[in-house]
């Protein structure tokens, strides 16, 4: 696995190069200072896995993560020294999100969870393309309760919303907490049963009640029974277009 290394310490730089020269199958391909010469490493050396700071000059690590496109992104593990930008970090789809100073267990745990993604990334990017119909798509979610596997079905479904390594798939009874990613979902979803709205949320557009603008121009959808969905820009004019409004 081919990492680069991203952090404008450079104590926190030499720390975690030595903590990668104890892992085995890594190879650190290079290093980068501040957000703006990441982005440029990222798309020179094209890495597998980046260990990306957030508080940074020129760029922020959230905001090179956001950036990256979805095709040919690497794993993506934030070091940091604060804990309140994990909610952020989580929806730009991190692999996971370590606290300085980083331990060795912890390390190698994030790098072990970004080759299995990866690995599964690559099958799934080997699999024939799917079928443009609704056969195509998965009819219901098997999640773990207390008693074992419990099927969910799709069209049991409201919302869904990211939370961390998980999802929150909001029935009008219940929620159950699944272990997979959003990409993952949007491949096994129907887009014309549940739409993507935002890097977070899936939405079943037939409840929606409301679309609003709120403070710093974002935009919120409101659902039957309450529920407030944020609303992605680059999500919007599809949003839109499905539900027959003129653009928010």
């Amino acid at each position: 696995m081919r990492v680069l290394l991203v952090d404008d310490e450079p104590l926190a730089l030499d720390r975690l190069m030595a903590l990668f020269r104890q892992l085995p199958d890594v190879e650190v391909v290079g290093t980068a200072s501040d957000g703006q010469r990441a982005s440029e490493a990222i798309a020179a050396l094209r890495p597998d896995l980046v260990m990306l700071d957030i508080q940074m000059p020129e760029k922020c690590g959230l905001a090179v993560a956001a950036d990256l496109s979805h095709g040919e992104r690497p794993e993506i593990v934030f070091v940091t020294a604060f804990e309140q930008f994990a909610p952020d970090a989580f929806e730009v789809e991190a692999t996971d999100y370590l606290l300085k100073p980083v331990r060795f267990d912890r390390l190698r745990q994030a790098v072990e969870r970004a080759k299995r993604r990866r690995m599964l990334h690559e099958a799934v990017a080997a699999k024939p393309a799917p079928r443009d119909d609704a056969a195509a798509y998965d009819q219901a979610i098997w999640v773990q309760v207390r008693s074992g596997q419990q099927r969910v079905p799709v069209d049991a479904i409201d919302w869904i919303e990211a939370a961390r390594d998980y999802v929150m798939l909001h029935t009008a009874t219940r929620s159950y907490i699944h272990r997979t990613t959003m990409s993952a979902l949007q491949r096994q979803l129907d887009p014309a049963q549940l739409m993507r709205v935002h890097r977070s949320a899936f939405v079943r557009l037939g409840l929606v009640t409301a679309l609003q603008r709120v403070g710093n121009g974002s935009v919120t959808l409101t659902l039957r029974d309450g529920a407030t969905v944020p609303v992605g820009p680059h999500y919007l004019q599809s949003i839109t277009d499905r539900l027959g409004l003129a653009k928010a």
